[in-house]
């Protein structure tokens, strides 16, 4: 009984592990390409999705967007804090040892942030709990069915989650975007995908 218990246990949880073994490995694989970029891609292609994304109704409508400090070559968005400071509140991510919770602060331009927990500057101002919005969304891989393939440590899916209401774009350069990509049910889909030289959804 015990060990057909087991078997039932495993035998529901292999689609899982098979799709996040997969997902794994196309996560290191976008990772490695991401991480050769030079500066002045890097610049570049960033500046083609800021501007996208500004001249998007859905940006210009918006009065608070979750927007994330980039790291490992991430598409920067920084450019739009500059930008729309003035009439926009910006915000950004910062995360809690041992917890997979996603806390939101207000983003200042100007203002010092200091590293937080895995080495990512954070802003120091109190979180943030009003409403969101406009939520840009990094990743590692995204596909034409609007899905997403983070880091790995769920914090964004956990977050979005408890965020229905908020308008998602996941930004990624172009390599980063696939036909068809390995998701499960946990997973939050974005509502649009930008990219360097076009737009999904």
């Amino acid at each position: 009984m015990i060990f057909q218990t087991q078997w039932i246990l495993f035998r529901n949880r292999l689609p899982w592990v098979i799709t996040r073994k997969k997902q794994a490995k196309l996560r290191e694989l976008d990772a490695q390409k991401r991480r050769v970029l030079d500066e002045e891609t890097i610049r570049h292609e960033s500046h083609k999705i800021v501007y996208q994304i500004e001249n998007m109704h859905i940006f210009k409508e918006a009065q608070t967007i979750l927007i994330y400090y980039p790291m490992h070559n991430e598409v920067d968005l920084r450019h739009l804090v500059k930008l729309h400071a003035d009439d926009k509140k910006f915000l950004l991510p910062a995360t809690h040892h041992g917890s997979h919770k996603l806390e939101v602060r207000e983003y200042v331009k100007g203002e010092p942030l200091k590293k937080g927990h895995y080495g990512i500057p954070e802003p120091q101002t109190p979180e943030y709990k009003g409403k969101i919005d406009l939520i840009l969304v990094p990743g590692v891989s995204f596909d034409k069915k609007l899905h997403r393939i983070g880091r790995g440590g769920g914090y964004y899916d956990h977050f979005l989650k408890h965020h229905p209401h908020s308008f998602k774009i996941g930004v990624c350069y172009d390599f980063q975007l696939h036909d068809s990509i390995p998701s499960s049910v946990n997973d939050q889909k974005m509502d649009r995908i930008v990219t360097p030289s076009e737009t999904i959804g």
